[in-house]
Parts: structure tokens; sequence; C-alpha cells
């Protein structure tokens, strides 16, 4: 893997290493007479990379070992900011005439300076590999801390009586193990969630009460670098039958195996790290068919999916309630279970709040606090909680216990990891958005087949899985953003600033008194201030990245000129003379801005010749400038729809790979859409259809140009996501789209397709051929059994979205022979009364999330359906079911959520799961619907004519079977001819009445 090098103090080496290699292939460095001083940089500095690398891995360094990294790390940055430099200035070949000469000639003189920057850079390079061989690192003692217990150790032995919101997590356990008592098989408990959550406790809770049920008991802990061998003979000696003479693990195995083969056993294996280290003890803790149990904990959720996968329960640990975070705090601090101090309510509940229901965190500051009732220092504590796990000694508990997780990262992944400092407390951090910093950032690259953007989502969900982040915003069953715990936010802002990866407004006041200090990441953090500034003492032109929230700082963006990313997109002060001079910024890749006060973009633009992501979503920018044109490294643009583009400029984009999103007008549908044609590289596309369907000639005559040309685009563009939405979601099946004309290969590299706010009359037979679709979001008037034998034949489908407005005769069934073989996620929006569904036996065997959405005034809206057969779905993990009552017939009763819930709950209460239930209901007064079985044109417009006087709006209920048996085109015809006439009235298709 290409970036598997890249880590925090490593930073820049990778990518530097990789830039030098590419220089020396270039012919103009051999002209400029540099090659040998860039050959002698990398060959130097790839000798030196072995030992910064090992140096990374120490989470202790003596002062020689720390201040040589450090400075080989400042070194590798200062010779990539010359070597881009250096680029942007051979590369750029300016203007042309008389104007070029004098360009030229600059252009010779900036080559000449960097030439001699070089050579200092050379000379720096050789003080440092001397130092390194002077010292001898990689010979000296081992650097890793060394501490005098296992962090986890005081789990095992916590009195019971401190204890606090032990009991249901534990209750919901020992259920568990009692449920799945009678087949004899062996059954893994797989505890997960981050580290101080308490997972150990908890698993020793349930070790304690249930081993005297049993005939061999063992409780292991795993090491973040486990020996097998000496966990093996641990477990042997808990077993009472210690043999010293075993070395050999499959002789351990094999003993192991032997002493428990007909015994009945409990063994609970503490903090398991990787599967690697798993299956080798797995082993030999066999299904010896004596009902025996395992409880795994972790904080992997890969790891826990995996230990658990053959017919075991993943238990996810939760946070501690406000009310129990309280009373453990005031148990640990006073010994009491109650805040006896009045004066401390207001500044303990702040710490609380900080500390987000994390039992670790909450013991170590109550701890750190006990015996104290000094309001000033509690309120020090609050406002420095980062710095106090750092420094205090009584905190080291909580920093080792995260510091295991940190140090269990790659390095590239620590990198991303770290990176996530930028971002303030509780905000929320969008999927794309972080991914592309880093991408800009240089922390991801490119693989065999796979894009930057695909591993930097590996990465994402790699630090969801191991429980670092918090993944929120689930759609398609993947999470859009995501949140960092308060705590692990303050671990790694005060590691990023100890490795001077990213320096706050906060702590650039205090370095403001170090002369040259060396910003290379900063956030300004302006929220609460007006005229934040910068200390002239600090060094931020060689500032990689600039974040600013709130208020624009009053400092030039000259002063940044090694930017590479600049996201300005909550400075919600941003004007257009705080872009002056952005042109300057020769190496940025990132540009974000979001102030509504940005009207437009400055006419020099165009110079940013390695810009590589452009967003300009929340800005009041009409119209982009043709200077965009010359972006010819661009490659992810993201507007708003108002956005316009002058005619032809997107054709010239050729770089581009990802567009969202971009307005269909009626006046522009086949030219606008054929320039997107000749954009190879485009992968991701978003459409926003603005127009209304009038149904004249012309106006059809548009409909089918967005049809035909949206079509060609997923063969000839090669897309990977389209999205097709439609602007005004009053109404959207007004706007209906048909997809006949579509006919992709089988060979379509379609991956993700939304078409939302646009109703389709039926599923096309060629999606059943998409072997590369994961995703799909459709709306479809009516669904009937044809459809779902369609879709259900889609190979790769994960996560499926269907909104409807009935489905045939008053049935939506998914019978065990419909395929979606493959499918996890799942979401059905049934948006009229009197549709009934079921899921049969054998039906969707993989699915884990299952949302239904569905109107109902009385039990008969469901047409028989109780549970909807959600009993057949065992796999489920969970389930969310939403009522709407919106109707004016009746009134909305509470009891139909219950006894919906009633049997919901009795339906999936068998299975070893356990799977989380949501409920929730809606009331929506816009549209009251009203059931009528009409046989004649003439009949509706009576209706609807009663209508117009009676009610403002309503949704006219065509019975299904009369909608089947107007054929094809006509019948689409009658859709649009009453949603245009009879405006804003709706005609929907439901059950028979």
């Amino acid at each position: 893997m290409a970036a598997a090098l890249v880590g925090v103090s490593t930073g820049v080496m990778k990518p530097l290493l990789s830039k030098l290699s590419k220089l020396l292939e270039e012919e103009y460095v051999k002209l400029q007479g540099v090659h040998k001083q860039i050959n002698f940089l990398r060959d130097e500095l790839s000798a030196m990379s072995p030992t910064l690398h090992m140096l990374a891995d120490s989470e202790e360094l003596n002062p020689q070992m720390k201040d040589w990294r450090d400075k080989l790390c400042e070194l590798a940055y200062d010779i990539e900011d010359c070597v881009d430099s250096f680029m942007a200035c051979v590369e750029y070949d300016g203007p042309k005439g008389f104007k070029g000469i004098f360009h030229r000639l600059k252009k010779l003189k900036v080559c000449h300076r960097i030439a001699n920057e070089i050579e200092e850079l050379k000379k720096r390079t050789m003080v440092a590999s001397e130092r390194q061989k002077r010292y001898d690192f990689v010979r000296s003692p081992s650097t890793f801390s060394t501490a005098t217990i296992d962090p986890r150790l005081p789990a095992l032995y916590e009195d019971v009586h401190n204890l606090v919101g032990i009991n249901r997590p534990k209750d919901n356990a020992i259920e568990w193990f009692n449920k799945a008592k009678g087949d004899g098989n062996l059954k893994v408990l797989s505890i997960v969630g981050s580290g101080g959550l308490g997972k150990t406790t908890l698993a020793n809770q349930v070790y304690c009460q249930l081993k005297g049920q049993f005939e061999c008991t063992v409780f292991v802990s795993i090491s973040r670098n486990p020996c097998i061998n000496k966990i093996l003979r641990q477990i042997l000696v808990e077993l009472g039958i210690g043999d010293d003479m075993l070395n050999d693990e499959r002789h351990l195995i094999d003993k192991i195996r032997d002493n428990l083969k007909d015994k009945r056993y409990l063994v609970v294996v503490d903090d398991v790290w990787d599967v690697e280290a798993w299956k080798s003890i797995r082993l030999s803790l066999f299904n010896n068919r004596c009902d025996s149990r395992i409880i795994v904990t972790t904080r992997n959720v890969a790891v826990a999916s995996w230990c658990s996968s053959d017919g075991g329960y993943v238990y996810q640990m939760e946070a501690l309630s406000f009310s129990d975070s309280l009373r453990l705090f005031c148990k640990r601090a006073f010994g009491s279970e109650e805040l006896c101090y009045p004066h401390l309510k207001e500044v303990c509940y702040g710490i609380l709040d900080k500390c987000g229901g994390l039992p670790l965190a909450i013991i170590t500051l109550s701890s750190l606090l006990a015996d104290n009732l000094a309001e000033d220092e509690w309120w020090r504590v609050l406002t420095t909680i980062g710095r106090e796990f750092a420094k205090n000694p009584d905190a080291g508990n909580m920093t080792s216990i995260l510091s295991l997780s940190y140090f269990d990262l790659p390095h590239y992944l620590r990198t991303c990891f770290l990176y996530l400092s930028v971002f303030p407390e509780d905000y929320r951090i969008g999927k794309q958005r972080l991914i592309n910093r880093w991408i800009a950032e240089g922390f991801i690259y490119d693989e065999q087949g796979r894009s930057a953007y695909e591993i930097g989502e590996r990465y994402f969900n790699d630090l969801a899985n191991r429980s670092l982040i918090q993944p929120v915003d689930i759609t398609y069953g993947e999470a859009q953003a995501c949140r960092v715990h308060d705590i692990i936010l303050d671990f790694i802002t005060s590691k990023a600033t100890e490795e001077n990866f990213v320096t706050t407004s906060l702590d650039a006041a205090e370095h403001g008194k170090i002369s040259d200090y060396r910003v290379r990441r900063l956030l300004v953090d302006a929220r609460n201030e007006n005229n934040v500034t910068i200390p002239s003492s600090l060094m931020i032109s060689k500032a990689r990245s600039l974040t600013i929230y709130g208020y624009p700082l009053q400092t030039s963006l000259l002063a940044f000129r090694a930017l590479r990313v600049l996201d300005l997109g909550d400075c919600w002060g941003l004007k257009d003379h705080h872009l002056a001079n952005i042109e300057k910024l020769s190496n940025l890749r990132y540009l974000c801005l979001g102030s509504k006060a940005i009207t437009e973009l400055p006419w020099k633009i165009g110079d940013l010749q390695y810009l590589e992501t452009l967003d300009l979503r929340g800005t009041m920018i009409k119209q982009l400038p043709s200077a965009v044109t010359k972006l010819q490294q661009l490659a992810r643009l993201y507007v708003d729809s108002s956005i316009r583009f002058p005619d032809g400029m997107i054709g010239q984009m050729k770089s581009l790979k990802e567009l969202a999103e971009f307005e269909v007008y009626s006046y522009n549908v086949g030219k606008s859409l054929h320039e997107f044609s000749q954009l190879v590289h485009l992968k991701t596309l978003v459409i926003c259809w603005n127009f209304y369907c009038s149904f004249d000639l012309e106006g059809r005559k548009r409909v089918q140009d967005l049809q035909r040309c949206v079509g060609s685009l997923i063969t000839t563009c090669k897309l990977h996501h389209l999205d097709i939405h439609d602007c005004h979601d009053d109404f959207p099946w007004y706007r209906p789209l048909s997809m006949d004309s579509w006919c992709p290969t089988a060979r379509c590299s379609l991956q993700k397709l939304h078409v939302t706010f646009c109703f389709i009359d039926r599923v096309q037979i060629w999606m059943s051929s998409l072997g590369n679709l994961k995703e799909l979001e459709l709306s479809v008037y009516c669904i009937g059994k044809e459809d779902l034998e369609i879709l259900g034949a889609i190979p790769s489908l994960v996560s499926l979205e269907l909104v409807t407005l009935c489905g045939t005769n008053g049935r939506i069934v998914f019978s065990g022979n419909n395929g979606f073989r493959n499918l996890k996620y799942f979401s059905l929006y049934i948006m009229s009364c009197g549709t009934a569904t079921k899921f049969e036996a054998g039906s969707m065997p993989k699915i884990e999330h299952l949302k239904l959405k569905f109107c109902v005034h009385k039990m008969e809206c469901l047409n028989g359906g109780s549970n909807f057969g959600i009993q057949h779905l065992s796999t489920l993990m969970k389930v969310e079911v939403v009522i709407r009552g919106d109707c004016v017939l009746d009134i909305y009763d509470n009891d139909i959520v219950e006894s919906v819930a009633r049997a919901i709950k009795a339906a999936v209460e068998t299975f070893n799961n356990r799977p989380t239930i949501v409920f929730e209901t809606e009331d929506d007064d816009n549209y009251c619907i009203h059931f009528k079985s009409v046989s004649s044109l003439s009949e509706l417009q009576a209706l609807i004519n009663y209508f117009t006087l009676s009610v403002a709006n309503f949704i006219l209920i065509l019975p299904s079977r009369q909608y089947m048996a107007i054929q094809g085109n006509n019948r689409l015809f009658l859709t649009h001819l009453f949603c245009v006439m009879f405006s804003p009235f709706l005609l929907a298709f439901g059950a028979d009445q």
C-alpha cells in the first residue's frame, strides 16, 4: 500500500520521497543543475526513514530521540515546500508575448533562489544523517513505555458496590446466555466499545455471576502485541494444568483441547485487538457440544462481528446516562451518590457533559477533584481537561487506556486520526469533507483499481470500527458524518500539539512567546470573538492548512503562501475582499467557502493550478467565472443547484471526477448534459431537475431529451454514482421519470443510483444485470411482484430505499425466492393507506437494518398486516418504524402505534442478537387522504370540483386494479394529466377499497 508509511511523526516523508523520485525523472531538473542535490536528498531521507518509523512506534522517547525526530520532520516539511515551489515555477508557462519575456526572467530568478535553498537543505540533511549515526538510535534500549501495572487490571478488582449503571447490561448479557441454552453448541458473546466504557468490568461481573455453573473457567487478557504462546500457557495455568516444558503453539492448543473436550467451560478473552490473535486462541476453545460459553471484549466492531459470527451475539456498550454519570462522579468525589455542594453544581454538570458518559473519564476526573471543594479549581480542570490527562500523574490510567488505542493504529491511520483535531468539540464532521482534506494533505494515495476517495472511505470506516469516532447521519446504510467524543478529542488535540501537527488559536497565543515557532496546520476558533490575531513571532508562512470557524482573521492570505488546504466553510463573516491574493497560494489543493456574504470568485482563481477540490456550497455565488476552466487539476466541484455554468464550461474541465450538483433547466436539457460525455474521468454526478412538465409536444420532447441524455451518461461516462432529484420536493410525482430509454450493459460501472423526488412507472428489467450496483434509491408509483423480482436479482445490492404510493392489489410481498441475497439495509416508505407489507421465510437473508414508514389512521389501513413477517428476518440488528397520521377523516389513535409495536417486539424477541427497535410518529396536516373508487373521468371531475370547495389539498386514491388496467404510456399520461390540470391536487394509486 502506497500510503502505509505515512504517519504522524513521519508526517510528510512518504509523499516527499515519491515527489523526489518523480522529480528526478523530469527533464527540466537536469537543465536546472539540481539533479545531483535532489538525488542526494532522496537517498539520505530514504536511509533515515526506517529509524523515523521505529521512533513513531515508541510511546516514550528520551530527549535526544525526540529532538532528532522533530528536526527531521521539520526538514522533510521544508524540503517538500521547496520542491513544490520549484515544480510550480517551472511548470507554469505564464503569459505569451512581451509580458512572457518578463515572466521568463522572473522564473529564472526564482529557480536560482530555489537552487540555493536546495543546497542549504542538503547541508541540513547531512547534519541530521550524521547525528543519527552518532547516537545510533536503532541500537538504543527499547523505548516503549512500561507501566507498573496493566491499566485494565483495576477493573477486575473493582468493588461491586462502587459500580454504577452495570446492572442493566449485565442482566442483558446473562439473559442472552440463558436464552441460548439447550442446543449444546458453543456460543460467543462479544462486548464492543471504545476504551474506558467499562467492557472489562462488565465481562468480569458476568463471569463472576455465572462461573459457578461451569466445570472450567478462565479469564485471560490480551495485550496490544500479543504473544500467543504466552496466552495459551496462561489458559493452561488457569485450567490447573500448567506445563513449562511446552513451547510449541500446536502442542499447547492440543493440550487445551484435550482438557476441555468433555467439560462445559466459560472463558473470558479480554481486549482482543485483531482477528489473527483471536483465530489462534479460538482453535483451542473448540465447540465440544457441552453448551460452553466464551466472552470476548474488544474495541473493534469488525473483530466483534468475526468472533460472534457463528450464532453469537455482539453487545454494543453504551455510555452512562446523565443520572448514572452524576451518581458515579459524586460517589467517587464525595463518597455520596448526591451532589451535596450547590456551588459546584454548574461546573460539575459541565465536567459530566465533557465526559459524555465515559466511566473511566468520570472516575479519573472525580479522583482528581476528590475532597477539593474550591470552585475555581474545578473550573480550571474543566477548561484544561485535555492537559490534565497529559500532565497529571493521577490521570495516567486514563491516558494509558487511550494510548493503547492510539498506538494500535497503523502509521497512516494515526495521521488521519490526529487530523480530526482541526474540528471543534461536538462538531459534525462530514465524511466527504474530511476525506477530501486527507487527500489534499497527502495522507492518501490511489491504489491499483481504487481511487484515493475509496481508500479514504476505508480509513473512515476503520476508525469507526475501532470505536474512535462516532458515526452519524447513516443513510443508504453508510455514515455520512462522524463526531469525536470530547475526551478522545482532548487526547488527540494534546497529541497533535506535542507533535506540532496541529496548532490551535489558543496554542498560538502560548507559542507566540517562542521566537520562530513554525505552525504547520492552524485551527482558528473565532466563534466567540471578532478580533482573533496571530502573534507576529509565529512562522505561519509554512502552514499547510488553515481552518477558521466564526469570524475571519485580519491577516492577509499572503502570509500563508504554503497552504494546501484552506477551509473557510464555517467562516460566516467572510466577504469577497477577504479572498484578495488567493491566486498567490500556488500549492492550494482544497478550497472551501461557505459564507453567504461571498457573491463572486476572484477572477484570477484560474491561477491555482494544483486545486483539486472546490466547495462553494452555502455561498451566494450566482455563476461560475470562466477562469474555473483553467483549473486543470480540479477533480471535485461542489456547488448549490442555483449556481449557473457558462455554456461550454463543463466540457473543458477534463479532470473532473465529482460534480454535485448540476441544475438542469427546460431550455438547456440536451446541450448541458451532452457536455458531460466529454469528461472521461467523471465518476459522481448529482443532477437537479428544475422544470415542471407541460404535456404539449414541446414539453414532452424536453422530458424525453432529459431521460435519453441521462441514460447515455451511465455508459459513456462510466459513472459510479448517479443522483437525480427534483428541485421542487412539494409534489414530486408531478414530474415523473421514465427509464425506458436507459439500456446500460452488464459491464456498467454504476455502483450507486439514487432517483429521488421523481417517480418512475415501473422497474426496468435491465436493472437486474447491474453487477456492480450496491446502493439503489427509487420512487415507484405502484410496486408489483415483477418489480420486486427485478430488484431482488441485482447481485451486489447492499442498500435499497423504495418510496411508493401502493402495492399491486394492496400487497407488497417479499418471498423467499425473490432474491435480495446480499441486502443489508432496506427502507420502504408507503405514502398511502391500504397496502400490507409482508416478509416471508427466506427473504432478505442478510438484512441488518430495516426501516418501514407508512400512513395509518386506523388498523384497517394496514390491510391485514400486523408484524409484517419480521420474525423471518433473524439477522436484523435494527428496526425502525415510522407511522404517519395525516387524515382528517379519523382522529389519529396512539393505540395503533402500541399495537404495531407489540406485534414487532413479539416477532423479534426470539432473536439471539437482540435488535434495536425504534418507533416514531409523524403528524402532517398538509394533505388529507380520501378513499373513493372511481370508474370514469366524469366521476373524477365531479369529485375534484367538490373537493375544491371543501378542502385545500387532498390525495385521491384510484383503486389499483383500475390503475393496472391502464397500460404503458396511457397510464403515465393519465398521471400527468390530472396532476397538471388539477394542481395542487394529487392523484395516487392505492389498494382496492
